[in-house]
């Protein structure tokens, strides 16, 4: 399973960015640009960017720790990496950013390195959420924050309706345009097996984040968790 997330990340990945405004109409970056928000990150802090992708979060991770920050972008997708990295080249910018591949169930990081931790559209398809709560726990540092931004099903019927006319109609065939349909047909399924809300935030209390509150954004059709280590 692990290996075949792996395999649609680095498919999707020349599109990745295109799809991303088109399917959104831009919304994501509001999305993101809250999320960075919630993670609390200040100037000079050092900061963790899970499952990264072509870098949106990282980014903006860097932009708010500034010159005198450190951020890590991790991913497991060798072809999303190189792409954040050409980004990088093409900006310019002065941050001091490091591209990392790894597993985010098992990251390459010492205890309590991290200020801030983010994660946009990855808790979802992790084999093992609770293992990768387990992981940010552990190289946040004490009163480190996480901010995790992803898909959410809404309670209302309405909004759910129209969530699932949105993917099976909108998504799947923009995607399917594109040559990449089975790489984005699979997020409605990953959809329905993804714990909720309340649920997620069940889940990062029992791994030992004491503070945890789940925001439902865009008519709860998206979510962030933000959790925070005693």
């Amino acid at each position: 399973m692990k290996q075949e997330i792996r395999d649609i990340f680095d498919r999707i990945a020349p599109v990745y960015d295109q799809l991303n405004d088109w399917l959104s109409l831009g919304q994501h970056r509001i999305w993101k640009e809250m999320t960075v928000k919630w993670s609390g990150v200040k100037p000079g802090d050092t900061c963790l960017d899970l499952c990264c992708g072509s870098g949106d979060l990282t980014f903006r991770l860097a932009r708010r720790a500034g010159t005198a920050g450190r951020v890590y972008g991790v991913d497991f997708s060798n072809n999303l990496l190189n792409a954040a990295k050409n980004r990088q080249k093409l900006s310019q910018n002065p941050y001091s950013i490091t591209w990392t591949e790894a597993d985010v169930l098992s990251l390459p990081f010492v205890d309590d390195q991290f200020d801030v931790v983010t994660m946009g559209y990855g808790l979802r398809n992790v084999t093992d959420i609770t293992r990768s709560l387990q992981e940010i726990y552990r190289v946040l540092k004490p009163g480190g924050k996480a901010a995790i931004l992803d898909f959410h099903r809404p309670d209302d019927h309405i909004w759910r309706t129209f969530q699932q006319w949105y993917l099976d109609y909108l998504v799947v065939p923009l995607a399917t345009n594109l040559g990449v349909r089975e790489e984005y047909a699979y997020i409605s399924p990953s959809l329905q097996r993804f714990p909720r809300g309340e649920e997620q935030v069940a889940l990062a209390r029992q791994v030992g984040f004491v503070n945890a509150i789940h925001y439902p954004i865009s008519n709860a059709m998206m979510g962030v968790l933000v959790i925070v280590v005693p």
